[in-house]
């Protein structure tokens, strides 16, 4: 076919020939774009999974300052009830004060060693250990370890050894704890 020939082909069937050119640019396009499709869907996915997190974030966000002023209070009050390993005067006096307020006598009060802390701890805090021995009616000791299980600092018993006489029934009986105080370095 020559080109005069081709050229009176295409005057005859525009309509034919332009569709023939469009189908083959179309074909051609969708060759080249292919996956383009997949790049764009992996987009919209991107773009909906942000737009979840976005959504729940402003959902879960409406109570943000309560939240805050609550995590503030329970701050202040965690720092006002923890000791501070080095006062080792100020962690003593607690102790002598729970001695003025049941009525028993402490016949020992040592501080022990305080812990370095881990490596990796994610917590700041550390326990500050006390053995002590206290002395006094059965009433007295028990107030003396309710006071320290609900006291103004957060205390836990490590051990506790409870002893009387049998000969004399009126003696004072002794108890000997092993407390550690929640503190910070």
């Amino acid at each position: 076919m020559s080109n005069e020939e081709a050229l009176q082909f295409i005057k005859r069937n525009p309509v034919g020939v332009a569709g023939v050119a469009v189908a083959l640019a179309l074909g051609g396009w969708m060759y080249f774009r292919g996956d383009a499709g997949t790049v764009l869907e992996e987009e919209l996915s991107r773009h909906q999974t942000e737009a979840l997190r976005l959504g729940n974030n402003v959902k879960f966000s409406a109570q943000l300052n309560e939240q805050l002023v609550a995590l503030q209070s329970a701050n202040k009050e965690i720092d006002a009830r923890v000791v501070r390993a080095g006062q080792v005067g100020a962690n003593t006096q607690f102790f002598y004060q729970l001695e003025s307020e049941t009525g028993v006598k402490l016949k020992d009060l040592r501080p022990g060693p305080v812990p370095a802390p881990a490596k990796g701890a994610k917590s700041p805090f550390i326990p500050v250990p006390f053995a002590l021995s206290a002395e006094g009616s059965y009433a007295q000791l028990l107030d003396l370890l309710r006071r320290l299980e609900s006291g103004p600092r957060y205390a836990r018993i490590v051990s506790a050894s409870f002893s009387g006489s049998l000969a004399n029934r009126n003696s004072p009986l002794t108890l000997s704890l092993s407390v550690e105080l929640l503190g910070l370095p």
